[in-house]
């Protein structure tokens, strides 16, 4: 039964198809894998009843010939998406208990295409961190360990939990958020395949709002092959959600022909920051050579507003958080704290002092600051100004090249704790991934190497809008020539 936790997410469709294996064993091993994996702290919640339920469902669809490709696979939701009649918290004290009555477009879309819920996974508190220890249910570590070294690690943020899932065998794929980088940064520190596609391409709709023009639903897995399925059944237009957009969604694992020759691939000169580490620089040099080999041209070009990319992410994406969680005000649902002969007002300060956490309440405040009298100009219409320039950047350099080439994060997963207490530095993680929220393009990162000490590292593709499939195309000649077969020890097995 072990054994089904190291399939891919293809080979089990497959073997599903072929009737090798059911979906219950499937199931059934991935939730006893989740039973010894407490220390990950991966999971918020297993919901075993309901997967082994939607299990034999996925059977008797596989037995009557309607199954589709995600019939019986088992998935790890990450804990912003709404589940009807499953707890969401959004990994705050503010949602503790919370029960939605509703389902998520992307989760009922899985749902239908008779995935299998194996439960809801961690993150840091309201999607807002690098780190995944911003999580009032404590922090997720990384399944990851440094050679000779037993330091726990970051998973990486905000999507930590579905990231640490995915690469210790404890689910064939996740469904993550990414807000500046939060599927991309953490798939990188984890040594799996994440994509954040295209603004619009997944519904939002059911999702915890963080920053709603930036938000953007995508999928985790071991191989860009499993990512691309994936993608397929998450997608699609939703009436609900004013900014999907009503586009067909191409069969993306058709796209993995592994023929990219005369593709034009740019390398963006604003990527060299400084004090990048070596082995990072030299990942990237890898990178084109692969692509090259595979009949490519690799091109420098400029995007020259990136530089003003995170002052501008980190004006816009807390202003839209302050309003977002403005309805949190203990009157409609979630936590209530009161005071002792105090009035309206008093239960509003209470209630939110109780219910957020350090990180959100600093990300509500500088969002306030900003959108305040005096300051929206100088501040937040400036940043929205930045990032017209940012998605101009982008048009410019797509007219000349399919694709962009780039690192997904300037370092390996560093210690838990490590940067905690400095913001600014846990905010530089996302140097490399906040330009294309920014852009709304599609970006996908992929493992291609070891650091020094034995960790993951990844490369980021990003593409033109709604052009997922040479995103695919290209990180699958990636993943090709990098040939990335290693995976964690399980030490957490043992603990």
């Amino acid at each position: 039964m072990t054994d089904l936790t190291r399939l891919t997410l293809a080979e089990a469709r497959d073997k599903l198809h072929a009737r090798e294996i059911s979906a219950r064993e499937l199931t059934q091993a991935h939730l006893d894998a989740i039973d010894g994996a407490a220390a990950l702290n991966a999971y918020l919640l297993a919901t075993p009843d309901r997967a082994l339920a939607q299990a034999d469902a996925a059977d008797q669809r596989l037995a009557d010939g309607t199954a589709t490709a995600m019939t019986g696979i088992p998935l790890a939701i990450k804990d912003l998406f709404c589940t009807q009649g499953v707890a969401t918290t959004a990994a705050s004290h503010m949602l503790e208990g919370f029960v939605p009555p509703y389902e998520s477009t992307v989760t009922a879309n899985l749902w239908a295409d008779g995935a299998v819920m194996l439960g809801k996974t961690n993150l840091d508190e309201f999607a807002m961190g690098s780190s995944n220890e911003h999580s009032y249910f404590g922090p997720v570590k990384n399944p990851w360990r440094a050679r000779g070294d037993n330091t726990d690690r970051v998973a990486g943020g905000s999507s930590g939990g579905s990231a640490a899932a995915v690469a210790a065998r404890l689910a064939l794929g996740s469904t993550g958020t990414d807000t500046g980088g939060s599927i991309r940064q953490p798939a990188s520190l984890t040594g799996i395949v994440g994509m954040k596609p295209t603004y619009g391409r997944c519904s939002r709709w059911g999702v915890v709002a963080f920053a709603s023009s930036l938000d953007h639903p995508g999928p985790f897995s071991r191989t860009v092959r499993d990512n691309a399925i994936l993608l397929a059944s998450m997608a699609g237009y939703d009436a609900k959600d004013s900014t999907s957009v009503d586009r067909p969604v191409p069969a993306y694992e058709s796209a993995l022909t592994g023929d990219i020759k005369g593709f034009r691939i740019g390398v963006p000169k604003e990527y060299v920051v400084d004090a990048m580490p070596e082995e990072i620089s030299a990942l990237w040099r890898r990178g084109m050579d692969w692509l090259r080999d595979a009949g490519a041209e690799v091109v420098e070009v400029s995007l020259p507003h990136t530089q003003y990319a995170l002052p501008a992410y980190y004006i816009i994406a807390p202003a839209e958080a302050s309003s977002n969680l403005a309805r949190y005000d203990g009157v409609r649902y979630g936590l209530r704290e009161t005071v002792e002969g105090g009035g309206l007002a008093d239960m509003y300060e209470a209630t939110r002092g109780a219910g957020f956490g350090p990180e959100v309440q600093r990300r509500i405040m500088i969002g306030t600051y900003v959108l305040s009298a005096g300051y929206y100009d100088a501040y937040y219409l400036k940043a929205q100004k930045v990032r017209t320039l940012i998605k101009r950047d982008f048009d410019a350099a797509f007219g000349h090249v399919d694709a962009l080439l780039t690192p997904t994060a300037p370092n390996a997963a560093f210690p838990l704790g490590a940067k905690l207490d400095d913001p600014l530095a846990m905010y530089l993680n996302d140097v490399f991934t906040v330009t294309a929220n920014l852009a709304g393009v599609p970006a996908l990162s992929l493992p291609a190497g070891l650091s020094s000490e034995g960790l993951p590292l990844g490369l980021q593709v990003i593409g033109k809008a709604f052009d997922e499939e040479t995103v695919y195309k290209v990180g699958h000649v990636l993943e090709t020539a990098a040939g990335f077969v290693e995976a964690p020890e399980p030490w957490w097995a043992a603990t």
